[in-house]
Formats: structure tokens, sequence, C-alpha cells
């Protein structure tokens, strides 16, 4: 099925599963969301369950903290990642630090579902990644998936936690086609290792594993391929006996290069296996620019295959790191 499919597909099954999952946002009731991912929702479980809001993301995001607290498990949506810069508040302040400011009397099991990412020419008002938003924040999980199957086990697994879950979803990966195993569970804060190999550990996350997976096999070196898959926890155990056996690192972000998810993994890493790591990590991320309207502009905003490919050479053969193209090129000024 399709990514956007799978989505649909796990809120089906969860809602058939548990009545007390409800479902509201944006034009996601009577037009079936605005990419299509809660298609035939309205129709199967009626407007009491799916319910379309007013443009007021603070309004519908504070309602689900408090629908949370009272007991039901509310999934909402963010029709862009940029859109829930206006109901922050609710979400980092109120769901997230709920449990602990009431001492474990109240839990939050809601579920913030936004797309995001570039690729599709909606410029640079909706086209971010904004990770850093929600990572930073105690109390909140993140998760991205990478394909159909993941899009729908862990959204399953998001909607069954007890605690807030930020789902980030790759907007460019909604009409991509994957097998998708409705039995196959996935827990969220545990990687997965999609190929295994020996010279090199490239950590990827949401669609730059599939522009990882291109490039290690172009490389034609042995890249072990790590989907992420959960941001917050990230799973620090996969990572480090994946790079204690490779001894190199390289991290794929979509997101900008300052503020950017894989400083930490890096960070981590360079403390704990400084002594045996063979050459220095490397990020490969996009530039702090706004994401581009223009195209062409925008296809060379993010890592390629090619910007991917010639790092696992680079550090594998040499074990140097490549500077970033905007520096190579001059264009850091």
């Amino acid at each position: 099925m399709r990514f956007r499919q799978a989505i649909v597909a796990a809120m089906t099954d969860e809602m058939k599963a548990d009545e007390s999952v409800i479902f509201f946002g944006e034009d996601v009731a009577a037009a079936e969301g605005p990419f299509k991912t809660s298609e035939g929702l309205l129709e199967n479980f009626g407007p009491v369950r799916v319910r379309d809001t007013p443009i007021s993301e603070m309004a519908f995001t504070g309602a689900a903290v408090g629908a949370a607290m009272m007991g039901m498990r509310p999934v909402i949506e963010i029709m862009f990642m940029e859109f829930l810069g206006v109901a922050l508040d609710q979400l980092v302040t109120e769901g997230a630090k709920m449990h602990y400011l009431s001492k474990g009397e109240f839990s939050v099991p809601m579920v913030v579902r936004a797309s995001c990412g570039s690729g599709l020419g909606f410029g640079s008002q909706h086209s971010q990644t904004l990770e850093n938003w929600v990572a930073a924040t105690p109390g909140l999980k993140v998760v991205q998936p990478s394909d159909p199957q993941s899009a729908y086990s862990l959204l399953r697994a998001a909607i069954q936690d007890n605690n807030p879950v930020m789902f980030l979803e790759p907007r460019i990966l909604y009409a991509e086609r994957g097998e998708v195993d409705t039995n196959l569970k996935m827990e969220i804060g545990r990687a997965r290792v999609l190929q295994e190999g020996s010279d090199v550990t490239v950590v990827s996350l949401g669609n730059m594993v599939s522009v990882a997976r291109k490039a290690i096999k172009d490389s034609g070196l042995s890249a072990e391929l790590i989907d992420l898959a959960t941001l917050v926890p990230w799973d620090r155990a996969a990572i480090l006996e994946s790079v204690k056996k490779t001894g190199r690192l390289i991290v794929v972000e979509e997101s900008p290069w300052s503020g950017g998810w894989g400083s930490e993994i890096v960070s981590f890493i360079t403390t704990e296996l400084f002594s045996d790591l063979k050459s220095a990590p490397m990020r490969i991320t996009a530039p702090d620019v706004p994401v581009p309207f223009n195209g062409t502009l925008e296809a060379r905003y993010v890592p390629t295959s090619e910007d991917v490919s010639a790092a696992i050479t680079e550090i594998v053969t040499n074990n140097k790191v490549l500077q970033p193209w905007w520096i190579q090129k001059g264009l850091n000024r």
C-alpha cells in the first residue's frame, strides 16, 4: 500500500480496536485530509469520533490534551509542521508536562500527526522538518517513519502509548508504495537495522533513509544502514553496537546543519567510542538557509544520494570527512 494508505490503515485498526481513540483536525473528516490520510474514517466511525475543526491549532491541540487527561486517546492532525508553532504551548508546556506535574495522577495518551519536509514545492514556510522544535521536550516522544511498514506499525504503537507522541510524516513519501504486514509490531525507541555492513555505520531518518540506501548501493562498499525511526528516545544501544563494529559513523539528515538531531548522536558516539573510531564522525545535512521554492534549488537543498555516496567512499577509503557541499563550493558566506 502507499505510505498515506498505511496511515489510514493504522488509524482504522486502532479505532476499531479501541473506542476511546478519536480523531480531529482541519479538513480531516468531510474532505478526508489534505493529503488523503484520513480517507474513509468519517464514513466508518461517524462525526462524533472524527471531527473537522476550525483553523485554530492551539484550541484543538489543547482540546486533545484535556481529552487525553480524561481517558480518551485523541489523535490530531497538524496539516503542516510549521502550523504547530501556534500550539506549541499546549503540547510542550501542558501535554508533555502533565504527568510530571500531577505526580503521575494524569497521563496524556495523545498523538500529534504532522506532515513535514521538502521536495514538493511548498516553499520555505511549508517545507521544514522542524524536529528540533519538539526533540528537546522532556515527556514528549518523537517518531518519524520512513516507509509504509513503519508508518503503519509506528502509528499504532504511538496511539497505544500512554505518553504524548509527536508523529512526523515526511510528506514526500505519502505516495510511495511498500509491503505492509499488519501483524508486524514496532516498538517506539527501537531503531531498525535495514542493511548490515562492516565498513561504516550510516544512520538516517524519514525521507533520507531511501536516499542513504541508494547511496550505499552506488558506493559498492559494506555499509550498515540504520533507520533511527524514533528520535526521542533514540536507540543508543543499536547505534553504539554498530559503530563498535564498523569504527565509522555518518549521519544523514534532512534538517539544517545548525541544531540538527545528528549532533547528539555524534556527540554520544564520540564520547563513548573515541579511542575506537577509525575516523571522525560525519553529518550530512541541509544548509542553514530557508527551503527554496524553485524546483532545481529545492532538489539541491536536501542531501542527495551522490552526496552520501561520496562521503561513504571518502570515509572508508581515506578515513577522512568531507566538508558540506556548500563549504566546498565557497557558498558559506
